[in-house]
């Protein structure tokens, strides 16, 4: 039992994280391909320039293609492709994602809504 409640409590300390680093990602994308300079990310996002640099670092370090240009006119970049190319996942990978986006809470964004239908339907042969 005192392992569940951690999971929960380390659980209910990621969805902020994780809605933060999404709402970063998407003011990257929404402001593509100028560069953002980090004050204007953490004033959007309602937290500190350190903050923002740290969620920067954690997404570049889980390989997400996020570019940093130092200097005047620099600031945090993100390609901002209106589509991706078709992905292949295994069952195992798209229940892998099932779980996390269920885990956070799949109703916070429209986004995380509409890739949770996607991949229920890829699963379930009546729903596509």
């Amino acid at each position: 039992m005192v392992s569940q409640k951690r999971t929960y409590h380390q659980l209910h300390l990621a969805v902020p994280l994780v809605e933060r680093q999404h709402r970063l990602i998407e003011e990257l994308r929404l402001s593509a391909p100028r560069p953002v300079v980090g004050g204007a990310l953490a004033l959007a996002l309602g937290v500190s320039v350190r903050t923002v640099e740290r969620d920067i670092a954690r997404l570049r370090d889980a390989g997400v293609p996020i570019t940093v240009r130092n200097g005047p006119g620099g600031g945090y970049g993100i390609d901002a492709r209106r589509e991706l190319p078709p992905i292949a996942l295994t069952p195992g990978e798209s229940a892998a994602l099932i779980a996390a986006l269920v885990a956070v809470g799949p109703y916070g964004s429209a986004t995380a809504r509409s890739a949770l239908d996607k991949l229920l339907a890829a699963l379930t042969p009546e729903r596509r």
